[in-house]
């Protein structure tokens, strides 16, 4: 019981920290509907584990050594909100001209058992639609063209079927391992509310819960992140039904990219 508590605390302070919409929490979002397991794996591990170093270091006193290097924060500030301006303006131009996110959403739906509705024509919706033998038919009629299953992206990208006819539509590009660790990393580590809000500001109160208390509260706010980028990344994907729709890619495009060039301009402008 006497560990419960502080760690509670913790816990409490973590979650009232991250639990909000920020350049973080967008991107996993948006890794959690378009993405494979291992690509969001790989995203939530990063926010846990830089969140948990950011927290330890706070307690070891490093939070010190960031408040009397403000120069350090100036140059991370101004990096940060070259880097999330770019997103935002990248944001705002998915949103205004969609790139197929929705198409890759299906892909990813399909791939993981999910039954995903086919766009109504006069092609019957039965297990006729589909190619049932070794070859994938595009087109209708007479003279359809016939591909053997694996050759090429015919095998792989989802179809359409509208009118009585099949098209072959590109899913578009989905983030690998690399590109979701690498983005996270500048979300993260070139945010210097980062530093503030673990180095500085969970450290100090960490340190005013005692010799012992102190390391189950850091425990505490370090499951925090723990339990809400996991929640997030994972729970995430339940969300892929709503955003296999076009519209809701633009709705969500066009929030990011007011969240992306909002924070961008507060660090530009040192707020």
């Amino acid at each position: 019981m006497t560990a419960l508590l502080p760690m509670l605390a913790g816990l409490g302070t973590g979650l009232a920290l991250i639990v909000a919409i920020g350049v973080q929490n967008t991107y996993l979002l948006r890794l959690a509907v378009t993405s494979s397991v291992r690509v969001v794996a790989a995203a939530v591990v990063v926010c846990a584990v830089s969140d948990a170093v950011l927290i330890l270091a706070g307690v070891l006193g490093v939070g010190v050594v960031v408040e009397r290097l403000p120069v350090a924060l100036v140059v991370i500030r101004f990096v940060g909100a070259a880097f999330l301006v770019t997103y935002g303006v990248l944001a705002a131009r998915r949103a205004l001209w969609p790139s197929g996110e929705s198409l890759r959403v299906e892909s990813e739906a399909a791939d993981d058992g999910v039954p995903v509705a086919i766009a109504s024509g006069n092609a019957p919706a039965d297990e006729h639609c589909a190619p049932s033998g070794p070859a994938a038919v595009s087109g209708a009629g007479r003279g359809a063209a016939v591909h053997p299953a694996g050759a090429g992206a015919a095998a792989t990208a989802p179809t359409t079927v509208a009118a009585g006819r099949t098209r072959t539509a590109p899913p578009g590009r989905a983030a690998t391992v690399r590109t979701a660790v690498v983005t996270m990393l500048l979300f993260t580590w070139a945010n210097p509310h980062v530093y503030l809000d673990t180095l500085v500001f969970l450290g100090s109160v960490a340190n005013q819960q005692g010799p012992a208390d102190r390391w189950w509260w850091t425990a505490g706010a370090a499951l925090a992140s723990c339990l809400w980028f996991g929640a997030l990344g994972f729970g995430g994907r339940l969300l892929r039904p709503l955003f296999a729709k076009p519209l809701t890619w633009r709705v969500f495009d066009g929030l990011v990219a007011l969240v992306m060039l909002g924070f961008g301009a507060t660090l530009a402008l040192g707020a």
